[in-house]
């Protein structure tokens, strides 16, 4: 007995030999009333059943659980709350399902039916995704479900933001409805893969925003400058099976997130060991103007240090001249001199964040050279830059119509060239 009286002094009071219990077999359920949470290892995130400060329902989500600050990263049934602290969440069949009062499916992860013969379980990852895995099947290759794929506001490290080509699943972030209010808001971010260069958008009652500029080989060229941080690794995937951004922490004793606020911000939040709240690392857009999308109309870039912060592009002037003196930029500026096809040239512009990518064609094994060479044979190139910028540059990406959404930065961005007429030119 003393053996057994020091092994569970030991268990107490050392938290690295507790035992969690972070799955769910297909014989037990959670439920509001019982309290039991699903707990992941090493401790960081906590499954279960909650109610905001001024919601009389409750909610299916998980959270950081030792973040003194309650922080929610995913909610299962947002939009469906359920209410008399009547809920059950249990495996049928192969599915997880989320019952209210009367036993009434209020959430399901909406499987089509998997291999009966092998029972799954739900498991909290260490990494804070939810999975619905065969018993049998320990790595990703037997998940036939997981919260990953259905982010809410929150993207954590390991998770994708994105498509997945072989499903055709777009991964997005859609903001609450307020601080208090887990509901889908009117804020959400989402990789446009329609572009030449896919981009991020943030848009607001469905109305772009804010864009982030292509990946240029190293970040996207309107988000600030996360790729210096030693503690965190970036990575953006674009080949045949899945177009997605994610990142990693190397360090597991910091956490940090992106988020999407209900004010109409992507936020990037730290928290460290000592942390007594979350530390913004950054937001978008920033107040100053020229993170608004398109705030200076067409064929004009945007500069934080000139005033007024709007102007026309070398070779362009106001298309309309009173309305541009009253601030009014909306219909942006207008070519001085057309182009004849024969005879033009290019003004460089450095530390660009460049334009729109819907009207660009990208020729990944082309150089910078031959890249001004086929923009000069297309009478309907207006503009080229390098697809990427490591290594000196490399790739081409080729400008066909207007030129959309530019500003200018005082460190990164990247090299711009405009076409001219040859009377644009400055010698």
């Amino acid at each position: 007995t003393s053996f057994l009286l020091v092994f569970i002094v030991m268990i107490l009071f050392h938290p690295a030999l507790s035992i969690y219990f972070n799955t769910l077999s297909s014989t037990e359920t959670l439920t509001i009333s019982s309290n039991r949470t699903l707990v992941s290892p090493s401790d960081v995130f906590e499954l279960g059943f909650f109610r905001t400060n001024s919601s009389s329902g409750w909610y299916l989500g998980i959270w950081y659980k030792k973040v003194s600050y309650r922080t929610y990263v995913w909610v299962a049934n947002r939009d469906s709350p359920l209410f008399n602290a009547i809920g059950t969440l249990k495996i049928s069949g192969n599915n997880l399902v989320l019952r209210g009062q009367s036993n009434k499916s209020v959430w399901s992860t909406d499987l089509t039916r998997g291999n009966e013969r092998f029972p799954v379980v739900a498991e909290l990852l260490a990494n804070g995704n939810f999975v619905i895995r065969y018993s049998n099947k320990n790595d990703a290759s037997g998940f036939l479900w997981q919260s990953f794929d259905y982010p809410t506001d929150t993207l954590l490290p390991e998770m994708k933001l994105g498509y997945d080509l072989k499903t055709e699943q777009n991964r997005f972030l859609t903001s609450w409805r307020n601080s208090d209010d887990p509901s889908s808001g009117e804020i959400s971010y989402f990789l446009d893969t329609e572009s030449g260069m896919p981009e991020f958008y943030l848009l607001k009652s469905g109305l772009r925003a804010y864009r982030s500029g292509p990946w240029n080989g190293v970040r996207f060229s309107g988000i600030p400058g996360d790729q210096y941080l030693s503690y965190m690794v970036f990575n953006f995937t674009e080949n045949s099976e899945e177009v997605a951004y994610t990142f990693r922490m190397t360090t597991h004793s910091i956490y940090s997130r992106l988020k999407i606020s209900s004010e109409g911000f992507l936020e990037r939040l730290t928290w460290t060991p000592n942390s007594i709240q979350w530390n913004l690392f950054w937001y978008l857009p920033v107040e100053n103007q020229c993170d608004v999308y398109m705030v200076c109309g067409v064929y004009s870039y945007c500069d934080e240090n000139t005033s007024p912060v709007c102007n026309c592009i070398q070779g362009f002037m106001p298309l309309n001249e009173q309305r541009w003196d009253l601030r009014d930029w909306s219909s942006g500026c207008t070519r001085r001199t057309r182009l004849s096809c024969s005879g033009d040239g290019f003004t460089r512009m450095r530390k660009m964040k460049l334009p729109e990518t819907k009207m660009a064609n990208v020729y990944r094994s082309i150089g910078v050279k031959e890249c001004e060479k086929r923009c000069l044979s297309d009478c309907n190139c207006t503009a080229f830059a390098n697809a990427d910028i490591r290594n000196g540059g490399t790739g081409c990406v080729i400008w066909t119509g207007r030129l959309d959404d530019i500003r200018n930065y005082y460190a990164d961005g990247q090299d711009l060239y405009v076409r001219l007429a040859a009377a644009d030119l400055v010698n």
